[in-house]
Order: C-alpha cells, then structure tokens, then sequence
C-alpha cells in the first residue's frame, strides 16, 4: 500500500507518546512504485513531510515498511471504568453536587472511587469528610487528588478502616487532624494505604478489560508505546505490579490482544525478582512487552505540600515536605540494582529532594563504576537553578511532564513564594541547555496522555486562559519537544534502538496529523490524531 501526501503530519510514536510526523493529503491503496519493486515493501509513504526524530536524517519525504519494521526512509526521486472524575471542579459546592451525583445507582455499601480534584482551583481549602458525610451515608468513599499524593476519605471509609484519633502517621506519610485530634479524611502519601487496602480489589476480568480500553485509548491520541511504572506508592503492597504483569500483561500477550508496546518498571524493592526475570528471558518479553527497570519514591508532590524543599512552604512556615524514603535504604538498594545492571527511577518533585537524589546517584557511580546507567529522576520539577547543570554532568535523565505545569502554574508562587517559583520551577530549557537529557511524559491518568497538549504546554507554558507564558525563559523549541517525546523518550528506557525514530530497523509505529505543511504543523501544532499506524498497520481509527 502507498500513502500519497495529503494533509496529513506524521509522527513515529514510541514511549508515552510518538517519534515521527507526517503530513497527509490522500491514501491510495496502490503497492506500486519504484521503493515497493526495490525494497519489496509491505507499506510505503511517498510524498510527505516526515518528521524522524533521527538527527541523521530529520525530515523525510518517503518511508517503506517491511513485516511491521521501517525498511528505509528517505526521499522520493491513547481510561477510566465507573470513575468518579473530579478534574476542572470549581467550587466545594460542586464538588459535593458530583459526589451526590455519583451516588445514584449505587447499593449500599458500595464503594465510590474518583479522582482529579485539586484543591488550588477553589481557593486552597482542602476538603474534609464533611463536606460529603451528608451525600454518602451508606456508601464508603476514597477520592485522590490529582497528583495521586493525597486523597479523601469519607467517615464510613475511615470507620471500615479503623481510622481514629488514636491511628498514628505512618512514615512517610500524614493523617490530617482537626485541633481536637480526629482525623478530618485527608491521608496523604503513605498514608493512603491504610485506606487503599480496605478497597475491593478490582477483579482480573476488570484488569484486562481495563487494559483493552486504556490502550484504545492511547492509540487515539497517538501513543503507541507506554511506561508503566505500577500501581505504587510508598507504603503500598508490592504486589499488585507483579499480579498486573502475570494475569493482564502476559495474558494479553499470549492472546494477541496487545494493541501497544508496554515496558514495564517495578517496585525497587523487588530489584532481585526482575533480575532474575530478566537474567531468565531477557528484557524483551515480546515485540509489544518490554522489562525496564525499577522505581521508588523520595518525597511527595507540591499540590499536597509533601514535596522536599530547602525551605519551609510560603503558606505553611513549619513545613519543608515529607522525605517518604530512607536515604541509606535507598542508597543500598540502588547500589545493589545498579551492580545487577539495572536501570533506576527515583521520583522526586522538591529542590532539596532532587538534589538529594543525585548525590545518590553520584554516590553509586562512584562505587560502581563507569557504565551507560540511565538514571532518571520522575519529574525534576522545582530546582535549585544551579542543579540543572548536574543533570547533564552526571549523564541523569529528567523524565518530566510538561502538562503538571497547568496545575502548578496558578499556586506555585503561593506555596513556595515567587522568588523560588519563577527561578526553579520547571526548567525546560535550562535543562537542555546544561546537556541533560529530558524525556517528556504524562504521568497519566492524572494528565492526560495526550502527547500534542503537553507539547503544546512546553512551547507556550500558558494556561489556556492567560495571555502571557510562565517563566516564558523555559519555553523550548518544537524539534525539542518532539525528541523529548519520542527519541530521548525512547533513549530514557534503553529502547532507541526499537523505536523512537522513523529509521532502517525500528518498528513502523508512526502517527498522522491534519496539517498541510511542516510550517502549518509548526505554526499550530494540532490536538487531534488522524491515524495511527503499529507495526505499519493501522491501528486507529
């Protein structure tokens, strides 16, 4: 089949998003031509704007494909199920009217999950148990917070789970308290699990099924290639990772029903199981399931005060965050992955955490030696200014998503005061700048995974309602951005040799956009995928 040039833009799509970008104006269904005859092609694109992400040859204007991998490239001559979705609400009487809502069709004793509320949108009041008791008398409620740090209960969830004024904080976490020492609903990071392990387990048909839809999903916004890094937080059960590759991934896989390329981490507690998995089968468990490496927690988020900083939050003078993990114990345990060959992820969102993170990071090099760790640090959002010059010393990747800054974007300067937040808030560009290396994502579903929002965001950094760009200094560049999403994406999980770019041997997984030109692409990158193509298939619509 031949692809003439349309109006379309195409993008190679590889983890959390996409890594090429062609554009489109008709679809013939011919196999004829001159590359088809020579290279015995399977697919080829002729015609188009190919973007590649591969610095050797960035823009293309014709591509082959040949049993779902790219054969030559050259020129011619993206859920939720029963979710309470608490995003965008603006007031506490809404959000009370949306739980009320939730409540219908529900029996008793059923619970009610949901998630995506935050806090900063209605003034700073965090909600209380309260404020929804009357709404759900009879049904147990658990409610996160956007950034996933932080979530509410209502009081017959805490009374299921034998919350009280007498349950102590468990490290690294807080109950919040009222003067008189009950507790208000509000458990943030570790905390969470005393709620969470109360909640019905969703059953394995859930999972799959799950899976399926969110896939679907994916495609729909142009990814074709995810990092999963588990369903964990400190404090929470390892196991949940390990049920979700044996009875979803795997059985997926065996089934054919697949439908995007997934690599997985996992709790970095369980370092010596995925070693051994590896050591048994290699990382590629498949062309669509790939082991990665392993993940832990060093502080919170900024929305849910938690976030490690130098200094006390501008609001909460008594407050400097919640350090969730022990240094020592992760300096170990991050030693003994990194002997065993594995790659490492720490999420840390503070200034003091990062640059905690990287001392551990400096600690293990030097032990261990010279060798291509990848490192990443999760998130990397607020920095001491003369950190982001480390990044790129110690060869450690910012894996970061440019969408968490809408959220922060409106209440940064209230938490951490405007001097901070407008010189370490961030940074992009000073990151590139210094040599780092960025890999963009979505931390979905807590943004969206939607690859040409965040884009966008990383461009501008402007709210859709503001006129002027936060800390406009951080804007990067369109070719930046779309490495980021995909090359340097796909460097951040050892997978740049499968995808990644649009190059001879890489898988065909590419995305087509309606623009008529690379200056129309540049000009108003889109919102909306026309196709997306795995394997050289089309996978959507």
């Amino acid at each position: 089949m031949a692809m003439a040039k349309n109006f379309l833009t195409i993008l190679s799509a590889t983890v959390i998003a996409f890594s090429a970008i062609l554009l489109r104006s008709r679809l013939s269904t011919t196999s004829t031509g001159r590359w088809a005859e020579v290279f015995a092609a399977d697919v080829v694109v002729v015609d188009a704007t190919i973007y590649t992400s591969d610095p050797v040859l960035p823009f293309a204007e014709a591509m082959a494909i040949r049993n779902g991998r790219i054969l030559r490239v050259g020129n011619y001559s993206d859920i939720k199920m029963g979710h309470l979705e608490l995003r965008g609400v603006k007031s506490q009487d809404k959000f009370i009217e949306k739980v009320k809502e939730a409540m219908r069709g529900k029996l008793p004793g059923e619970w009610v999950l949901g998630s995506g509320w935050n806090n900063d949108i209605w003034g700073g009041d965090l909600p209380i148990a309260s404020w929804i008791d009357d709404v759900t008398p009879n049904n147990p409620v658990w409610l996160s917070r956007m950034d996933g740090h932080m979530g509410l209960a209502n009081t017959l969830a805490m009374n299921i789970a034998g919350i009280s004024k007498y349950t102590h904080d468990p490290i690294g976490g807080t109950i919040s308290k009222t003067m008189d020492g009950e507790p208000t609903g509000l458990f943030a990071d570790s905390a969470m699990k005393l709620l969470l392990d109360v909640i019905p387990e969703a059953s394995v048909n859930d999972r799959r099924d799950a899976l399926i839809k969110a896939s679907k999903y994916a495609l729909m916004r142009g990814v074709t290639m995810v990092v999963d890094v588990g369903r964990y937080f400190p404090g929470e059960t390892v196991d949940h990772v390990w049920k979700d590759l044996s009875d979803v991934y795997r059985w997926a896989d065996s089934a054919g029903k697949m439908l995007i390329r997934v690599c997985l981490f996992f709790p970095l507690q369980t370092w010596s199981s995925l070693a051994a998995l590896i050591q048994e089968n290699g990382r590629a468990l498949s062309e669509w399931l790939y082991l990665g490496g392993v993940k832990a927690f060093f502080d919170g988020s900024l929305g849910s005060k938690s976030a490690l900083f130098y200094e006390p939050y501008e609001d909460d003078p008594n407050n400097y965050g919640i350090q969730v993990t022990d240094f020592d114990w992760l300096l170990n345990m991050t030693l003994a992955c990194d002997k065993s060959s594995l790659q490492v992820a720490i999420h840390a969102i503070g200034d003091k955490a990062n640059d905690l993170v990287l001392d551990l990071y400096h600690s293990v090099a030097s032990s261990n030696g010279i060798r291509d760790r990848r490192f990443r640090i999760e998130h990397a959002q607020h920095l001491v200014p003369a950190t982001t010059a480390r990044f790129g010393q110690q060869r450690v990747i910012a894996s970061v998503q440019p969408d968490h800054l809408l959220d922060d974007a409106g209440s940064a300067e209230q938490k951490i005061g405007a001097i901070r937040a407008q010189t370490g808030s961030y940074l992009f560009q000073s990151l590139l700048s210094s040599g780092a290396r960025i890999a963009f994502g979505s931390d979905w579903p807590i943004a969206d995974i939607n690859p040409l929002k965040s884009i966008k965001t990383a461009l501008t950094r402007r709210l859709p309602n503001w006129k002027t760009a936060w800390i406009s200094s951080e804007r990067i560049a369109l070719d930046d951005a779309l490495n980021a999403y995909t090359i340097s994406a796909a460097h951040a999980i050892f997978l740049d040799h499968e995808v990644g770019s649009l190059s001879p041997g890489k898988f065909a997984d590419f995305v087509v956009f309606p623009s008529t030109s690379w200056e129309e692409f540049a000009d108003d990158v889109p919102t909306t995928v026309f196709a997306t193509y795995i394997n050289g298939v089309q996978a959507y619509p």
